[in-house]
């Protein structure tokens, strides 16, 4: 009899985690509170509009790719991704435009247009990106953290690649211009960190970004959650939505069950979280069966930034934007200050604007756009009030979207959806309603983190943006790939 395995959790960790496990001749079942498989990848639709509700950007695609290989099958039979130029366009307020991505030719073309002294500083940034692409992606990401010793043999390569300095020291050690110094340094805000904060081993997203290129899937990110859906389906994974875990029994510091909203207990041999562990360890498992360890992490570890995301048609195309926009205040280095450490709304403003209509015209009606555009935020310990605020806030973004690339936005709006910390918290699970759960700092990442097996509980393992080796898509797939490893194979 194959063993009883159960995914906690329909992200796309928990996805990855299940079929992996699927691989390995365990009998799955995941378990999904939501409506739909995906996590904070949900799909919104309204009158012909379809949002993804969360991630869009897709890099690093061999990772998806090794999921559908995992049982002779094609990612391409079932989802098509399509490579996206420039990666992004960055809109500074003195109207100054930087289209980043391209060949290396486009973008040292690009960069010498603003700055001739940087386009050998970006080579030299690059080069040293690779350095830590190789320890961090192909070393620290492709292995699990669980034993200090582990850590112990990288920390020589975390200290020689100066790890200990942040995102924007690394950058600044290398750019001079101050606007490409933030456009280069921006990438931490992606998965949640303070780029003046953010340990600088997240600077190989540079390199990560340039070898495998930036990625849309056709019909959004949901199209992605189908394919994945389908393929468990027909590998005989059993999926439950709208179904929500309460607590996991433990017995002799060993999983035994995990009980259900409705008081249904459902055991099992094996349970794979892809909660929020800062969420995980305070409500869903007993104090009384766990580690000190797992406790001094849980009250310590700092969560990242919060989110406010506006999903918006429009009746008309706005077709000179791009696929991807990053729109910069007026002072970074400001906003960073008040979302991070006074942990207050800021006066300042910084967006990312989503247009999947300028490469897939089948995301809105005909001649229409949708938009999703997310601003980063303080998580709910900063005590602002969303349903005050939230009106305000949209009608901020608005302004500065008509100022910059929306030129009558507000006589063109059709539909209107947004998202708010306090959203993340109630529907996802969220602690604090972050948006990437555990902060990427230097004293949260590999050893320091949640680890892929959990610390003094036999049978449960942790995938998802909050354990190792961190949030975005690559992360997350990287964590259940790395549980897969821990976990012993059983027989077919």
């Amino acid at each position: 009899m194959n063993k009883k395995l159960s995914v906690i959790g329909g992200g796309l960790g928990g996805m990855a985690a299940a079929l992996r496990a699927r691989a390995k001749g365990y009998d799955v079942d995941i378990y999904c509170q939501c409506p739909m498989l995906g996590g904070r990848a949900q799909v919104y639709s309204k009158d012909g509009y379809i949002f993804d509700a969360g991630p869009t950007v897709i890099t690093a695609p061999f990772l998806l790719e090794e999921l559908f290989q995992l049982f002779d099958r094609q990612l391409k039979d079932y989802a098509t991704l399509v490579p996206i130029e420039p990666w992004y366009r960055f809109l500074y307020p003195d109207g100054m435009i930087f289209n980043y991505g391209g060949s290396i030719e486009e973008l040292l073309a690009e960069i010498s247009r603003i700055s001739a002294e940087d386009k050998d500083n970006y080579l030299r940034l690059l080069s040293h990106s690779k350095e830590i692409y190789e320890v961090g992606f192909e070393q620290l990401a492709d292995h699990p953290f669980h034993q200090f010793t582990q850590m112990a043999k990288v920390i020589p390569s975390l200290i020689r690649l100066k790890s200990y300095k942040s995102v924007w020291q690394w950058v600044s050690q290398f750019i001079k211009h101050p606007a490409l110094r933030e456009a280069f340094s921006i990438q931490p805000l992606l998965v949640g960190g303070n780029p003046v904060e953010t340990t600088s081993i997240y600077s190989l997203i540079h390199y990560l970004e340039r070898k495998w290129g930036v990625h849309y899937v056709m019909g959004g990110t949901g199209q992605l959650i189908e394919a994945m859906t389908i393929l468990m389906k027909e590998v005989g994974i059993k999926i439950h939505l709208n179904c929500s875990v309460e607590h996991i029994k433990i017995v002799d510091k060993t999983v035994r069950s995990i009980v259900l909203q409705t008081g249904e207990h459902i055991s099992c041999d094996v349970v794979i979280s892809n909660v929020d562990p800062l969420y995980l360890y305070r409500y869903m498992i007993a104090a009384k069966h766990q580690p000190l360890v797992s406790k001094w992490k849980t009250a310590l570890s700092k969560p990242s930034m919060g989110l406010f995301v506006w999903y918006f048609g429009t009746k008309k195309q706005y077709t000179d934007v791009p696929h991807h926009t990053i729109i910069m205040g007026d002072d970074y280095k400001r906003l960073l200050a008040d979302i991070f450490n006074k942990k207050v709304l800021s006066n300042e403003l910084a967006m990312y604007l989503h247009r999947p209509t300028a490469t897939d015209p089948s995301m809105a009606p005909k001649g229409h756009d949708t938009f999703y555009c997310l601003c980063p935020v303080p998580n709910l310990s900063s005590r602002v009030d969303w349903q005050k605020q939230s009106g305000p806030f949209i009608k901020r973004m608005i302004t500065k979207l008509e100022q910059t690339c929306l030129p009558g936005l507000s006589e063109e709006l059709t539909v209107s959806i947004s998202k708010t910390p306090m959203d993340f918290k109630t529907d996802y699970n969220a602690f604090q309603g972050s948006g990437f759960s555990v902060a990427p700092l230097f004293y949260q990442s590999a050893w320091f983190r949640h680890h892929n097996k959990a610390e003094g509980i036999n049978g449960l393992y942790l995938v998802g943006a909050g354990t190792h080796p961190g949030a975005g898509i690559p992360g997350v797939l990287s964590s259940a790939k790395l549980v897969e490893k821990l976990l012993p194979q059983v027989a077919i």
